[in-house]
């Protein structure tokens, strides 16, 4: 059994809507119209049709054999700009003394940031429940395919990369951390007011304090639980810190998600990958795994695989040849993974 990820087709919106129907997410919303509207523009933005602040790639994961999409993955190639900017509150801690008391405090504090020339945005990492805590690890392919996609082409994509991370969140779906400070200044519940941001971020810097926010002024809850993920998404925190990510001191001004970033050059599989000719070998004996694509007539394809690197060529498993429909000479990105 083998997998193989690419870029989202028309052909793929059905698939992509029974897997939106089993999350609750903004950015793979389960519904028709949204889906094919992503779909689109995901297929401009790889034709090059879009300016790069405006691209967006959505990605799928296909099971080989029988053809069911078993997650997705999403790049968003600017996040910011000066029309629509990318909002965060810094995190920043401030010292306070009084001499006559002889007391003093070191508090944190937000500060609203508004980022008009943004980093490229990893996200969007969604995985069929059938394919979950699968031997094939489905998740982590689909996932580290968008970093051989920024290596392949380079130019696309900025200087810097970000992630932003899913916070805890109530039962019911509410954000402690808004309830305690975007709800008072805007009146909205959280999730429309996180739907709305999508296409209009106006009312942020219309109504959200451009002062300093003292955290101790908060509701403890919404303390607890800032700068914190929720358990299902500690699996993909570690997995980018593992390739360079770190925090940023900077949290998500809705829910107080974490955001996460590293330069793109500094990025482990940015910058280990290697572009190879794909060559035959059958004495080969093959070293470590890794992230192995090609792009031709069809588009963008990858999977994972052993390989083994000789002089500038990679000697890859039949099964991988056969996957990607890869024919000799023919060029390919090596993003590795593990080492063997």
């Amino acid at each position: 059994m083998s997998f193989v990820v690419r870029l989202a087709r028309e052909k793929d919106a059905p698939a992509l809507l029974d897997l939106a129907r089993q999350f609750s997410l903004l950015n793979l919303p389960a519904d028709k119209r949204s889906i094919a509207e992503k779909i689109d523009k995901s297929l401009k933005s790889e034709r090059g049709q879009l300016p790069k602040e405006r691209c967006e790639y959505l990605f799928v994961v296909e099971d080989s054999d029988s053809h069911l999409l078993a997650g997705s993955s999403q790049l968003k190639a600017k996040n910011g700009s000066p029309q629509i900017p990318n909002y965060s509150f810094r995190v920043i801690k401030k010292e306070l003394f009084s001499k006559s008391l002889g007391v003093g405090f070191i508090h944190q504090i937000l500060r609203l940031k508004a980022d008009e020339d943004g980093p490229t945005e990893v996200g969007g990492l969604v995985v069929d429940r059938a394919y979950r805590s699968r031997p094939e690890k489905v998740g982590k392919l689909v996932s580290l395919a968008r970093f051989n996609y920024i290596a392949s082409f380079r130019d696309r994509f900025e200087k810097q990369l970000l992630a932003q991370m899913a916070p805890p969140l109530t039962d019911e779906g509410r954000s402690e951390f808004w309830e305690a400070l975007g709800r008072r200044f805007t009146g909205m519940p959280y999730k429309e007011a996180d739907r709305l941001s999508q296409a209009d971020k106006e009312f942020i810097r219309s109504l959200f304090p451009q002062e300093d926010i003292y955290l101790c002024l908060l509701d403890p809850r919404a303390r607890l639980v800032m700068g914190r993920v929720e358990p299902q998404t500690q699996p993909a925190l570690h997995l980018l810190e593992s390739i360079g990510f770190q925090y940023l001191n900077e949290v998500d001004p809705f829910d107080g998600g974490p955001q996460m970033g590293v330069a793109t050059e500094e990025c482990t599989l940015v910058a280990s990958s290697l572009r190879c000719q794909y060559t035959k070998d059958l004495s080969a004996d093959f070293s470590g795994s890794a992230i192995v694509s090609i792009v031709d007539e069809a588009g963008y394809r990858a999977t994972s695989t052993a390989y083994k690197v000789l002089d500038n060529q990679v000697v890859l498993p039949d099964h991988a040849v056969k996957s990607l429909k890869i024919e000799a000479n023919m060029n390919v990105m090596v993003t590795p993974i593990e080492k063997g």
